[in-house]
This record gives C-alpha cells, sequence and structure tokens, in this order.
C-alpha cells in the first residue's frame, strides 16, 4: 500500500527527503491500510516545536458506523526535536515548503515521506514537460528501432 503525491514533483523542486510518523485514530489507520486517503492538497507546518499536517484527507471507515473519524482534521507528525528545529530554520530563513509525497507501511506502522520544497515557476513547469516529452519520445525511438 503506497499513496503518492504526483503533482508534487511538478509543482516543486524537491531538496530533502524526511521520513515521519503519524499519529492516526482507530478508524483512519483503518482505511489508510485499504488506501482511501488523498495528500495531493495537503501541507505540513510546525507549531510550538511540533509538526502538523494540514489537509490529508483519509476516507470514512464503512464498517464504524457512529464512532469514525473526521476526514481532514489536523493531524501530528512525528519527527525528532532536533529534525524539527532544523527543519523550522530553513523554512522561515529560506522560504522553503513541507509537502508529503508518500504515505506508505513500514511494518505496520504508517509513515510519511516529507519533502523540503521550492515552488516552481511557470517557466520552470513548462521546461519539466519538455525534458518529460524528450524522454517519451527517445523511448518511443527506441522501441520502434528494435
Amino acid at each position: 500500500m503506497e499513496i503518492l503525491n504526483r503533482k508534487a514533483k511538478f509543482n516543486y523542486f524537491i531538496e530533502e527527503e524526511y521520513e515521519c510518523g503519524i499519529v492516526l485514530e482507530g478508524t483512519e489507520i483503518k482505511s489508510v491500510r485499504e488506501g482511501s486517503c488523498d495528500i495531493k492538497d495537503s501541507y505540513a507546518i510546525i507549531k510550538n516545536n511540533e509538526l502538523f499536517i494540514l489537509n490529508m484527507y483519509i476516507k470514512k471507515y464503512q464498517e464504524a458506523g457512529t464512532f469514525n473519524h473526521i476526514e481532514t482534521r489536523t493531524r501530528k507528525l512525528l519527527m525528532h526535536k532536533k529534525e524539527i528545529k532544523k527543519l523550522n530554520i530553513k523554512l522561515e530563513l529560506e522560504g522553503y515548503t513541507l509537502i508529503p509525497l508518500k504515505v506508505y507501511l513500514n511494518k505496520n506502522k504508517v509513515k510519511i515521506l516529507l519533502g523540503l520544497c521550492k515552488g516552481k515557476k511557470n517557466f520552470d513547469k513548462r521546461e519539466t514537460m519538455k525534458e518529460r516529452d524528450i524522454k517519451i519520445d527517445i523511448k518511443r525511438q527506441i522501441k520502434g528501432n528494435n
């Protein structure tokens, strides 16, 4: 089970990646294991030296009935204090953003791969699209020659 943020590489330059845990309620973990989770509009912030993820959508678990969770609540992320302090300095001084790149299971625990990112301008996005199209054309020509 792996949930990817496909737009992250298109919209941002990814400088560094960090793995962190997440605090989930009972029905949330069951929904994430089913793969009904979305991180495309979410981002992470540091508040009171703690790391939180906002706008992460986890679908309600069907079997839960009345004991279900709120779908887009703010969830706490688990990371060492030293790493959080280093991230906080980079976020404040250098203008970076924390974007979740991937949600996955690691030994029955849900992990999030956060990327320390800088936003791309429109001309950077066009350049990325050109490079991708060139790679696709090269693959087609190689496949055609074989």
